[in-house]
């Protein structure tokens, strides 16, 4: 169930540092779960009321929120929430592709059973999660952990970078398409090539993964579109 607005406001006050933070961190969930949608005009005096604070922080909020991708400034409207865009999502899972199959090769040789375990836990909480944030974040931990040991290089950080502008679009796999399932089995298909101590067929595994969702969301996003223009 996608959380509203309001929601998150009443749930984050007392969570941060400061107003910014507070105000950036509700608008980032809002938007990546859902309670803003694509295109959804932001207006930053109804936000500071609601937050009960003044434009300020809910300006520079907005601003941090563009330069993660997630909110747009346009001419005579001001503030929107940033569309999904079909050739975003395949860019990005191409960057994701590059940079997670060369960490794969460079951990599998390495890595341990205790990690694979920890990795197979995390698939079998997935099988029994509903929450689309918490199956987000979850399917992040398996990934990451792949990686356990490569932590501390620049090449980790890179590879965790990219989930935070990933995660909107994950939801989006998760909350319109049947693909909790297919992903499930190709996650234990990536644990068995790992266990076997195969880093090539490992990082075939998880690039043939990573493409399948990619397309899958960039198609719908683009029926999505097409129908969007139908009907202006």
């Amino acid at each position: 169930m996608v959380k509203t607005l309001q929601t998150l406001i009443e749930t984050s006050r007392r969570q941060y540092r400061t107003m910014t933070e507070m105000v950036a961190a509700t608008l980032r969930e809002a938007i990546i779960g859902g309670a803003l949608g694509s295109g959804e005009m932001i207006r930053q005096d109804q936000l500071a009321a609601a937050f009960g604070v003044s434009r300020m922080p809910v300006r520079e909020a907005l601003r941090q929120l563009e330069a993660e991708g997630l909110v747009e400034f346009l001419p005579h409207r001001g503030a929107v929430v940033a569309e999904l865009k079909p050739d975003e999502i395949l860019e990005m899972c191409e960057i994701r592709s590059l940079l997670e199959c060369h960490a794969l090769k460079k951990a599998v040789p390495t890595l341990s059973e205790d990690v694979l375990r920890r990795a197979e836990c995390v698939l079998d909480e997935l099988d029994e999660e509903n929450d689309v944030a918490r199956w987000g974040e979850m399917n992040q931990r398996f990934h990451m952990t792949l990686y356990d040991n490569l932590r501390g290089t620049r090449l980790y950080d890179l590879v965790a970078a990219q989930y935070q502008h990933l995660d909107r679009y994950i939801r989006v796999t998760l909350t319109q398409l049947d693909y909790a399932g297919k992903s499930q089995a190709e996650h234990r298909m990536l644990v068995a090539a790992c266990r076997a101590g195969d880093p090539d067929r490992a990082a075939e595994v998880l690039r043939a993964h990573l493409a399948k969702s990619a397309g899958a969301i960039a198609e719908l996003l683009a029926g999505q579109q097409a129908l969007a223009g139908a009907q202006r």
